[in-house]
């Protein structure tokens, strides 16, 4: 980190350094304002060290083992022997620590003072972090979030979070995971890739329940044939442990076996004991309550990230830390709505939506207001030469703009951003039908969707 602050009084003052709190500071620093950033860990929070990132790595290792297992089909000879965890913990922390350097040094770069130590909010405009308080004109929170888990159910032993999964430096031969949302089933996909035998549990009647009901259903059958085994609809009850590993019980009673459990059953905000209720910050189950414009109604104190109910992504910090620094700068930025934030499940194979699911638009729009066109990956040629399967769905208002895109397959998650523009610029599918796509990618399977709904099929 930066040297701690010299000066104590600051534009505006940023309690937590990840994502969103760091994306505040850059951009404010741009504007000229100068700013103060508090941290008790590392500069990046969740997403750099314990989140995004680390899981993305362990994730590209699984890519890569599974291409190994399946070499011979294109004419590759391979075999695949087993999973090496030091070495494979050794390429994912150099991918952090690489990371990490460069953007400690950008923020150095850029003249933004890091204050190291455990912050609290003491008043409408003050910090005290470590005995010593700090003034800012602004005040904008940004403390991240933690691993969840349920009442009465302890972490520790074979019972973990993705935190201490992150660092295991062996391979299981069996694990329940609890919890079949996008922490859940990115680690289910993980594991089955490095030979792990993975089974989840979802109180909810689906794995990951927010997604559009047709890639749901999609989804459910790769894992199925991916081996990953889950039972949805029966809430957890109880989880015993002993030397052999662990036995989780249902409601229903019944009970499943392993070497250990991964509880993933989402992240909580990361607000107790840091003085915001006693400031006059509206909280919410420990959420911090604000308007559209992020501010919370106290003072000039602002919160962006994990701890504003909502969508609990990296990128959603980013573009709310930068949304913040442009507010107080006078620039009045334009609002996003978290319906209009990009989503994606980097398992295999990957979900990526943005927008309106089909049920979500009908019960806003009325049922005979909503159209949707489907587009089967097995006509996309870039997909058939990797071996991959899916689909992308389009959902639109009948005589109106697509208001969603919803898409399953292996790296779909990188077509999301011309989907995130589609939506966000209310383009109707003639507009879409209307660009070039290049052939052959992935990226065509958008256009080829948008050409069937504008009347006009090429491979479909």
């Amino acid at each position: 980190m930066a040297d701690t602050a010299a000066a104590q009084e600051f534009d505006i003052l940023i309690l937590g350094a990840g994502s969103g709190g760091y994306a505040a500071a850059l951009r404010a620093v741009q504007l000229g304002l100068t700013v103060g950033l508090v941290e008790k860990g590392k500069l990046g929070g969740t997403c750099l060290h314990n989140g995004c990132i680390p899981t993305k790595a362990l994730l590209h290792t699984a890519e890569v083992a599974d291409s190994a297992r399946s070499a011979g089909k294109y004419g590759v000879n391979a075999t695949f022997e087993s999973i090496d965890m030091g070495a494979v913990n050794a390429y994912k922390e150099g991918i952090v620590a690489s990371k990490f350097k460069g953007l400690t040094g950008l923020i150095k770069s850029r003249g933004i003072t890091v204050i190291e130590g455990a912050g609290r909010l003491t008043s409408s405009n003050t910090v005290e972090v470590d005995g010593t308080s700090y003034t800012g004109k602004n005040i904008v929170l940004a403390t991240g979030s933690y691993s969840r888990t349920l009442p009465g159910l302890e972490i520790g032993g074979k019972v973990i979070t993705s935190d201490q999964a992150l660092q295991m430096d062996s391979v299981p031969k069996s694990a329940i995971i609890l919890g079949g949302g996008v922490i859940g089933c990115e680690f289910a996909s993980v594991w089955e890739s490095f030979g792990v035998d993975v089974t989840i549990i979802e109180a909810l009647p689906s794995l990951v329940p927010n997604e559009d009901a047709t890639i749901v259903k999609a989804f459910e059958r790769a894992f199925k044939k991916r081996g990953i085994k889950f039972n949805t609809g029966t809430r957890f009850q109880s989880v015993e442990q002993n030397d052999d590993g662990v036995t989780a019980t249902l409601e229903d009673g019944k009970t499943f076996k392993a070497d250990l459990m991964l509880v993933a059953v989402g992240r909580g905000p990361a607000t107790a004991d840091l003085g915001f209720e006693e400031a006059g910050v509206t909280m919410d189950r420990g959420f911090v309550i604000t308007n559209e414009r992020l501010h919370t109604g106290v003072g000039n104190i602002y919160a962006v990230g994990d701890i504003v109910p909502g969508l609990q992504l990296a990128h959603r910090g980013f573009q709310q830390g930068i949304f913040v620094a442009e507010e107080i700068a006078g620039l009045k930025p334009v609002v996003v709505e978290d319906l209009n934030i990009p989503k994606v499940t980097y398992s295999e194979p990957e979900i990526a939506s943005v927008g309106y699911t089909e049920k979500a638009a009908k019960e806003k729009l009325g049922e005979d207001k909503v159209l949707t066109q489907e587009y089967n990956l097995a006509g996309n040629g870039k997909s058939s030469i990797i071996g991959t399967g899916g689909l992308v769905k389009l959902v639109r208002e009948k005589d109106g703009p697509i208001i969603g895109v919803h898409m399953i397959g292996s790296r779909m998650g990188e077509q999301i951003g011309e989907a995130q523009l589609i939506v966000n610029w209310e383009a109707y599918p003639e507009d879409v039908a209307q660009l070039v796509h290049a052939h052959p990618t992935q990226n065509e399977a958008l256009g080829e969707a948008a050409l069937a709904f504008a009347g006009k099929p090429l491979h479909s």
